[in-house]
């Protein structure tokens, strides 16, 4: 479990790294972004989980001004987070703001009951009506544990 936990962080950075650093002659933009998800403990049928260092939130983005082509976002676990419970009466949310940071639209996730050590979701193509930014965020038992977010401009 660990060394394929391992295998699919090594996997995820390095297709993290070819999509920022493949160039386009096209206006097209691939923006990738991970922030750590910080220990916390939570409670589900009277048991407490506790989600250890080690995992990372990551969002990635397509698309060619306010097109969005492609999203998708998810958590990756390597060492101590591997071994962990994992996430459970998880969803993740995506949504959009406008350049003053007011939040226009949402596409809320559908809470999974189960236990999941990497939770993941894409979202559908779209075009947005303003430019702003893009965020997608893991909440667990309805609590927003982390976000990450992509700045959509011209």
């Amino acid at each position: 479990m660990f060394s394929q936990c391992l295998t699919r962080v090594t996997a995820a950075l390095a297709v993290a790294g070819c999509l920022t650093l493949t160039g386009s002659a096209n206006a097209h933009a691939t923006a990738v972004g991970s922030t750590p998800v910080q220990t916390f403990q939570y409670s589900v049928g009277g048991m407490t989980m506790k989600v250890p260092t080690g995992c990372m939130f990551t969002h990635a983005i397509r698309g060619s001004g306010k097109k969005i082509t492609y999203q998708n976002a998810g958590v990756d676990c390597g060492f101590a987070g591997a071994l962990g419970s994992g996430f459970c009466n998880w969803r993740i949310d995506f949504t959009y703001a406008d350049t003053r940071n007011r939040t226009y639209r949402t596409s809320r996730g559908r809470t999974h009951n189960e236990c999941k050590i990497d939770p993941m979701r894409s979202n559908s193509p779209q075009t947005l009506p303003r430019y702003g930014k893009a965020c997608a965020s893991l909440y667990v038992t309805g609590v927003r544990r982390v976000s990450q977010c992509h700045h959509i401009t011209k």
